[in-house]
């Protein structure tokens, strides 16, 4: 790979040189590299475009990194990777998609990932988007994430893309048994003529389950972003999901929050909150010598931190 492609997996996957453990790396389309271990398998599906990530149970402190770069415009990249967690397993999953366009054609990344997370099963998934180039083509990413988890099983998910994704759709539907955990953590900035839709859709089918689903955003310039999230309680369980958005210059944000309770022990929350960055704040770090310039790009980076 050429220093664009290695500078793509540092910003999306912090990746410099060969990754310790198990990775698969895609590249235009193409595995260039691959490497599984004693506990985790990775193999090519033979129906599909994508991967298989097979870890075993039992399977402690390890970590999987299955980045994404394109460099080509006018490619769009489809794949369908399917992660099988065994049970009692405790792991770490990096995963990324960079594009580089300097072309006048669209390069696109659709990326479905399911995960099926066995009893017990402890997973941290982190998933960062990224886009440059210099060209008139757009960069897109359509995200889908699927979480299936067994009974005691943990997900926590961190998602972020804050930089050069002219539009995206990004969905993620978890469903939950009993004493199961689901955290989902979204940052997203959008700049320029962008457009961002997310939609989270969490189903708590089991006794004692819970989600907590939390998007921080910042719209800028002229961008658009859609916000849509349903929580549905099937069962005693504690769910809740939190939408703040921060909105600059002629930017226009839409947040749509759902509950839907089905037991009387369910105990949902939705919180929203869309608002200019505060006066007081700009006022504040503009007397400690930040232009105002500066200070909105401080209260943006905390925010989003």
């Amino acid at each position: 790979m050429d220093a664009m492609q290695l500078n793509l997996l540092k910003e999306i996957a912090d990746i410099h040189g060969t990754p310790e453990g198990a990775y698969n790396i895609r590249s235009n389309g193409q595995s260039v590299g691959r490497n599984s271990t004693a506990n985790i398998t990775i193999e090519s599906k033979t129906d599909k475009p994508g991967i298989n990530i097979i870890i075993a149970p039992g399977t402690k402190n390890e970590s999987v990194h299955i980045p994404v770069i394109i460099s080509e415009t006018g490619l769009t990249d489809l794949v369908y990777n399917d992660f099988f967690i065994g049970e009692d397993s405790n792991v770490v999953i990096v995963a990324g998609c960079g594009i580089h366009n300097c072309g006048d054609l669209d390069s696109g990344h659709d990326g479905i990932h399911t995960f099926h997370i066995g009893k017990n099963a402890h997973v941290k998934y982190i998933e960062k988007h990224y886009g440059e180039g210099d060209g008139n083509g757009e960069n897109i990413m359509n995200p889908t994430t699927v979480v299936e988890l067994e009974e005691g099983a943990y997900m926590e998910m961190e998602t972020t893309q804050i930089k050069g994704i002219d539009s995206t759709n990004r969905i993620t539907k978890g469903t939950c048994a009993d004493n199961s955990t689901f955290i989902v953590k979204e940052k997203l900035m959008t700049h320029g003529h962008q457009f961002a839709r997310t939609d989270f859709t969490v189903e708590l089918n089991g006794e004692d389950s819970h989600a907590d689903v939390v998007s921080r955003s910042v719209a800028r310039d002229d961008s658009r972003q859609e916000f849509s999230s349903n929580i549905l309680g099937n069962n005693k369980c504690n769910g809740h999901s939190e939408c703040d958005a921060i909105i600059m210059d002629r930017a226009v944000v839409a947040a749509d929050p759902k509950l839907t309770a089905a037991s009387v022990e369910a105990s949902l929350i939705h919180e929203a909150a869309i608002g200019k960055i505060a006066g007081e704040q700009l006022i504040k770090l503009m007397t400690l010598g930040l232009t105002e310039e500066e200070a909105e790009e401080q209260i943006v980076n905390g925010f989003l931190k």
